[in-house]
């Protein structure tokens, strides 16, 4: 067994440090081992070889190309990716009767092989665009490529790539995604043409069932020739198979790249910096560029936002479905109906509708390709079809290279609902879209004609105004003095030695237009939060304490002293207060992801947090309540931690926030108690809930319960049949963990790609978080600790009470209304 390790180890070292060049070609009477590697014919850009990604002494070997030389390690092919050899050695060889390539493992089986079966004579040969051929020798002296790693990519596009579809077959070629950042095996996420959609737009697929998640647009002029550049140098369409082929500016060393995570990127070495340059970054993880975020007759704008915020609209002429858009799936629904086919309309020349155009518009999905079509001829083919509700037209001479026969323009309509839409500036296109003749849209062809009437009379009242505002600014100024110096002294008496800056309450009016409820963030027993936009551009959240709360005034000073004096990442940053009469505001940083919640418990985007994205919030969530509990300037207890507390930045990176009813211990304390119980159902610890008495050990099971659910994807308070009918969240972590089935508890969504033994490792912690004793408890230091390091040894949990099910069970006999199973709203609880 010693002298195999050894061998092995051996084998190892030489595949990673001691490939030897076999320069650019392969013949039959030459194989390839590892330790060897082909180098392009360009003086070494590619390299062809064995290479291996796992660091255990079980090898799993892969055939692939990466740059050769380039320092950090990039891979642009690999053969074998659904197939790694795991014997200890290899070979790639040319058969000599059908000029095939055939990779074969250390016991002679085929584990990857080409389909050519060509007589002749061939020879492998790597070329300096990346693709390794396959070229043909006959007898007579002709010959040709008859096979090119380039057709048949994996998750990257060099250069002289060819992206087709047919779209008379409805085929198309898929670039397929990797699975995890070290296993090359096809992942979950693909790209290619639309095979429905006559191959005028890329789509990224996900799934098995191929659901769309990000969609390119509809290829049209304007935005075509605006990234020529890095994409495509021509369109090429033969009347059967339409294919763009990207073309080399940006250098060899540039290519695009769809990404495990869904991302399709446009990278360039960066030499000065010896690292990757991203050009191009797509969809993201956050805002509304993913398929359909914004629903029916709603659009992503992502025109002029700083920082490359999105945010959902309506279509002019529509509103939202919901009244204030925050459930984007919903979409929006006209603010006025369409009239009856061949009905009469409210518009001066009787026309029951008329078309909008919207500029600049990412044309939406779903659309009707119509050939041989002028533009007068499109917008009639929809003006008179009463299904028709918007229409788009562009001539494609410019970017597209067609057959003699084919004619250049582009006619799409839509029926029905508009999906997909985006506001894209000078890349997009104008958009016709159908409204009803008395719709608000139609009134801005009015209003000029009422405008020339209206101004000289409006110039005149403005004279007059201005005289009395002039008369009424001097009487106020008196007034404000007082009012601001009032204010002073209340912001004295809240706390004189808070850094803090003092935001107007009309500034923060203006930042929330009004506070609007379509600007409301969330709501809680304190109040509401808004998002607000301050002069200076900057977007901040704003905590609007309720009227007449006096529970609400403790917790929101509470909260101020507290967060003031903290500094760290993990924690939301305090940007300022505000105090205005009865009105009590702070003012935070504002954080595009909003809340874990809204990610890990909604079907629809749970997806987008994939492992590594949740075991990096696990751990920045620690670091946080170890901060709090240690490494801060006082102990704090939060009191309160729960998914819709963690707030997430745009880098999905954790902020803890909500320190209402955080409570400040002393340098001697261990623990403390209380008559009145606050926090939130599920996530209170037992001795808290049924005792009052409260210490660092309580953020600990809180931490747990939080813990199990990013594993899990599951709320604490999930109804029986999705825990598989265990009482709770925890009974169902425990039996699954202690029968060895841990596996069947970490979320489908991220199984297949994330690592198991790292899911397994929280799983265990959480257990021990959770556990009924306090005393069993670890501290954070620990918990931090183990997080960061598999190879710890953790103790053994001991199996749980399952308290807070029996608990709320017998608060549901007894009809105690002070007690609430509300996993959202704040709970009050009389300590017994």
């Amino acid at each position: 067994m010693a002298s195999q390790l050894a061998v092995l180890i051996i084998f190892l070292f030489f595949l990673v440090c001691s490939c030897e060049s076999l320069d650019d070609r392969l013949t039959s009477l030459r194989p390839l081992y590892p330790g060897d590697k082909l180098i392009s014919d360009d003086g070494g850009m590619f390299a062809l070889g064995f290479f291996n990604l796992t660091t255990n002494s079980t090898p799993s070997l892969y055939l692939g190309i990466w740059y050769n030389n380039i320092p950090e390690r990039t891979y642009v092919w690999v053969a074998n990716r659904d197939s790694p050899i795991t014997t200890p050695s290899a070979k790639l060889a040319l058969t000599n009767d059908t000029s095939d390539l055939v990779l074969s493992d250390s016991e002679g089986r085929t584990v990857w092989a080409t389909d050519n079966n060509v007589a002749g004579s061939s020879s492998g040969v790597l070329r300096s665009t990346g693709s390794f051929e396959l070229e043909l020798q006959l007898p007579n002296g002709t010959g040709g490529v008859v096979w090119k790693s380039l057709d048949h990519p994996t998750d990257t596009i060099l250069p002289t790539f060819r992206l087709w579809t047919n779209y008379k077959s409805h085929t198309a070629m898929r670039v397929v995604a990797w699975k995890g950042p070290r296993d090359p095996s096809a992942g979950d996420f693909s790209l290619s043409g639309d095979p429905t959609g006559w191959g005028l737009q890329i789509i990224i697929w996900r799934g098995q069932s191929r659901r769309r998640s990000w969609r390119s647009g509809v290829w049209n002029g304007a935005g075509a020739s605006a990234i020529t550049r890095f994409i495509y140098s021509q369109i090429v369409d033969d009347g059967e198979v339409i294919y763009a082929a990207y073309n080399a500016a940006g250098g060899p060393t540039t290519h695009w790249k769809l990404d495990y995570t869904g991302n399709v990127r446009l990278r360039v070495w960066n030499v000065e910096s010896s690292s990757w340059t991203v050009l191009f970054d797509g969809p993201g993880n956050g805002g509304c560029l993913h398929y359909g975020a914004c629903g029916p007759f709603g659009y992503c704008d992502a025109t002029g936002r700083e920082g490359g915020v999105q945010e959902c609209r309506c279509l002019d002429g529509f509103e939202p479905e919901d009244g204030f858009f925050r459930d984007f799936s919903r979409g929006c629904r006209r603010k006025q109906a369409l009239a009856a086919c061949g009905g009469a309309g409210a518009g001066g020349d009787g026309r029951s509708h008329y078309f909008l155009t919207l500029p600049g518009m990412k044309v939406p999905d779903k659309f009707l390709y119509v050939r041989n079509r002028s533009f007068e001829e499109c917008a009639a083919e929809c003006d008179r079809n009463c299904s028709c509700t918007a229409y788009a037209y562009a001539n494609l001479s410019s970017i597209v290279t067609m057959s003699a026969s084919s004619d250049m323009s582009r006619c799409l309509l839509w029926t029905g609902e508009l999906l997909d839409t985006g506001k894209d500036g000078d890349l997009g296109e104008n958009l016709y879209l159908r409204l009803a003749a008395g719709s608000p849209g139609n009134n801005k062809k009015k209003i000029g004609m009422v405008m020339e009437i209206v101004l000289p009379t409006m110039a005149c009242l403005l004279m007059l105004t201005s005289c009395i505002c002039l008369a009424t600014i001097c009487k106020s100024r008196g007034t404000r003095r007082n009012k601001e110096a009032h204010e002073r002294s209340v912001h004295d008496f809240w706390d004189q030695n808070l850094e803090l800056s003092c935001i107007s309450f009309e500034d923060l009016t203006a930042a929330t237009n009004s506070f609007h409820e379509a600007n409301m963030l969330g709501k809680g027993g304190f109040g509401k939060v808004y998002k607000g936009i301050l002069k200076d551009g900057k977007e901040v959240a704003v905590k609007r304490l309720s009227n007449g709360s006096e529970q609400g005034k403790e917790q929101l000073r509470n909260e101020v002293v507290l967060i003031a004096s903290l500094q760290h990442k993990n924690l939301v940053r305090l940007l300022g207060c505000c105090l205005h009469e009865d009105e009590k505001l702070l003012i935070y940083e504002y954080l595009p992801n909003k809340s874990l919640d809204k990610f890990l418990f909604d079907p629809a985007m749970k997806s987008m947090l994939d492992w590594p994205k949740r075991f990096n919030i696990i751990k920045g969530i620690a670091r946080g309540i170890l901060y709090l509990h240690q490494d801060s300037r006082m102990m704090i207890i939060h009191r309160d931690l729960k998914a819709s507390n963690i707030l997430l930045d745009a880098e999905m990176e954790p902020k803890i926030s909500d320190f209402g009813i955080a409570r400040i211990f002393g340098s001697s304390e261990q623990q403390a108690s209380t008559r009145r119980v606050f926090g939130t159902y599920g996530y209170m610890s037992p001795e808290y809930t049924t005792q009052g008495i409260f210490s660092v050990k309580s953020d600990t099971y809180s931490f747990g319960i939080l813990l199990l659910e990013i594993v899990s994807g599951l709320k604490v308070s999930a109804a029986p049949h999705l825990l598989m009918d265990h009482p709770s969240l925890i009974a169902y972590a425990w039996n699954l963990w202690k029968d060895g089935m841990a596996r069947n508890f970490v979320d489908t969504m991220v199984l297949e790609s994330c690592s198991l033994d790292e899911a397994l490792q929280c799983i265990h912690i959480g257990l021990l978080c959770v556990q009924d004793s306090p005393n069993d408890r670890p501290l954070m230091s620990l918990v931090v600790s183990m997080l960061n390091n598999e190879a710890m040894s953790r103790p053994m949990p001991r199996q749980p009470l399952f308290f807070a099910q029996r608990y709320y069970e017998a608060l549901s006999t007894r009809g105690d209304s002070e007690h609430s199973a509300n996993n959202v709203s704040l709970s009050m609880l009389q300590g017994r």
